[in-house]
């Protein structure tokens, strides 16, 4: 058997911006359903909202999108919840996407793109535990954990 986990967001009307915002981030290819494509008329306020959307890339990157239908929040995310406290993390959110690369310049470069209307958390830099980390919330409202996987000694 074969078991992947991928993270999948629910947004207020931000679906599609936000999987074409990550796919400019981390490349693949970007598969967008509307309510409108399985059948919901044009006239509906739902039709043109993301029912089914993924960006997949080749270096494993994935994640699922979608717009939870009915909702008439508005569609800017709320302000983030997460931020730095005496050297720790506090936070109300229940999850944090995390990235994870191999070398300091290929994660940099992901948090160059991701950081871009971003709210930082902790500045991409060398931590304790890992070459660089950093955390940030996007544009969205996404917290996500950028690392550069430390090397281990073989046992």
């Amino acid at each position: 058997m074969s078991i992947t986990t991928v993270a999948h967001l629910n947004f207020r009307g931000q679906a599609r911006a936000a999987l074409e915002f990550y796919q400019s981030v981390f490349g693949g290819q970007l598969l967008v359903t509307t309510y409108g494509d399985l059948g919901l008329p044009a006239d509906r306020p739902d039709a043109a909202r993301v029912v089914f959307g993924q960006v997949v890339a080749d270096d494993g990157f994935r994640v699922m999108a979608y717009d939870v239908p009915g909702t008439t929040a508005p569609t800017t995310p709320p302000a983030p919840t997460t931020r730095r406290v005496n050297g720790t993390t506090v936070t109300a959110e229940p999850f944090f996407l995390s990235v994870r690369g191999d070398t300091v310049e290929e994660v940099g470069a992901l948090w160059e793109r991701l950081a871009d209307g971003a709210t930082v958390v902790e500045q991409y830099a060398p931590a304790q535990w890992a070459p660089a980390f950093g955390m940030l919330t996007d544009r969205f409202g996404v917290t996500w954990v950028l690392d550069v996987a430390a090397e281990h000694s073989p046992a």
